[in-house]
């Protein structure tokens, strides 16, 4: 193989593992298993509401930083509710309200805690 056409498969694999990573989230960022539960369960019990959709890069990115504990998040599917999320204002995804403020999109999981008065686990 010509080391031209070498570069071109590194260049094809390189994009292709970015375009992966933007699609699906990185895989790595996922959180432990039942590590942030009662984190998640603390943002409910605040109010915090997360608005997104299935196909949201940015929104799988943030549903895979709590692992298996988001299911503990309420959150609104604007694909499933639309009229939900036209009612609370959501423009992008994905979109927080929490005590009254709205964060629009991937938030670090500190933010969350200090926004929503939560203990965010070590």
């Amino acid at each position: 193989m010509k080391k031209k056409d070498l570069m071109f498969v590194a260049l094809l694999v390189i994009i292709g593992t970015l375009a992966y990573v933007i699609a699906f989230g990185n895989p790595l960022n996922k959180a432990p298993s039942g590590k942030y539960s009662s984190f998640a369960q603390c943002l409910t019990d605040n109010g915090a509401v997360m608005y997104g959709t299935d196909w949201c890069p940015h929104c799988k990115n943030q549903k895979a930083m709590f692992g298996d504990a988001f299911a503990n998040i309420n959150y609104v599917n604007c694909d499933n509710d639309k009229k939900a999320c036209e009612d609370a204002g959501v423009q992008g995804y994905p979109t927080w309200h929490i005590k009254g403020q709205v964060l629009v999109g991937t938030q670090p999981l500190d933010v969350l805690a200090s926004t929503a008065g939560c203990e965010l686990p070590n």
